[in-house]
């Protein structure tokens, strides 16, 4: 009977250590440019459609197609933070890219951090959220119709 009870103790606390593990939640204000600087986004962003955060500066609006946001996970099991928060953002800017091209857009305005529907806008910095598992990058922008420079 005591057997019983210190296996099923023992299971409780393995029980109870997992779940704190996955409820890891460390928030991260990443650099823009070391996002945007990896060899992954290189490769896999075709270039035509063009991405302005927060109040940078970008040619005149010449129509505002859509306002939409990208909310993108990542496995990051056995993975810096950093690397999976890096790849959890060029996700989101796949995602905006194939949405832009669906709507005509040459470009995404206004992106800001929209994480659990916060906002921090930032042409610096985009959030992202680590767990044990998974990390996560949300983010929201207009999509326009931008002048040729």
């Amino acid at each position: 009977m005591k057997r019983i009870v210190s296996l099923s103790f023992a299971f409780c606390l393995l029980a109870a250590s997992a779940f704190s593990a996955q409820a890891r939640d460390t928030e991260y204000q990443l650099p823009i440019e070391d996002g945007l600087n990896t060899k992954d986004a290189e490769a896999k962003l075709s270039g035509s459609v063009k991405f302005y955060f927060a109040d940078q500066k970008h040619p005149a609006v010449l129509e505002k197609l859509a306002t939409d946001f990208s909310n993108r996970k990542t496995n990051s099991f056995g993975k810096p933070d950093e690397v999976a928060c890096n790849w959890a953002f060029l996700s989101a800017l796949l995602t905006f890219e194939i949405r832009a091209k669906q709507l005509g857009a040459n470009a995404v305005v206004n992106i800001v951090s929209y994480y659990k529907k916060n906002e921090m806008a930032s042409s610096e910095k985009f959030e992202c959220h680590a767990g044990a598992f998974v990390a996560g990058v949300a983010l929201k922008g207009d999509f326009v119709k931008i002048a040729d420079k």
